[in-house]
């Protein structure tokens, strides 16, 4: 298998994981995988009175999963984000928030609420 698939299906694996963590912790899943013409976004959940867009990255370390998450790539997920209330009209009245989570394959997971806010 080449690196490109290996690297595309652990991916998968961390998103995956990343909403069996989010349900266990009561969240609603919408979406999975949201693609526009702007960027996607791996998940899309509804958090008692949020709206919440996470981009899901799978690391060797939380760290690395952390800080590779760039200006460019916040404002492609932010403009998902505004595709997807405008097709989505139901939920322009929960305020919205982006989260990250952080996979460390197996079974580690850092959930970073709040992680920017829209337009930075």
């Amino acid at each position: 298998m080449d690196q490109k698939k290996k690297t595309h299906d652990r991916g998968l694996m961390a998103e995956g994981v990343a909403e069996l963590f989010l349900r266990a912790k009561g969240f609603q899943i919408l979406e999975r995988r949201y693609k526009t013409s702007h960027g996607e976004i791996d998940l899309i959940a509804l958090d008692e009175q949020y709206l919440v867009f996470i981009e899901v990255k799978a690391r060797a370390s939380i760290e690395d999963a952390l800080y590779c998450i760039t200006p460019k790539m916040r404002g492609r997920i932010g403009d998902a984000a505004m595709h997807f209330l405008a097709c989505n009209a139901k939920y322009e009245q929960y305020p919205m928030r982006f989260d990250v989570m952080a996979v460390r394959l197996p079974f580690t997971i850092h959930h970073m609420e709040n992680a920017w806010n829209f337009g930075e």
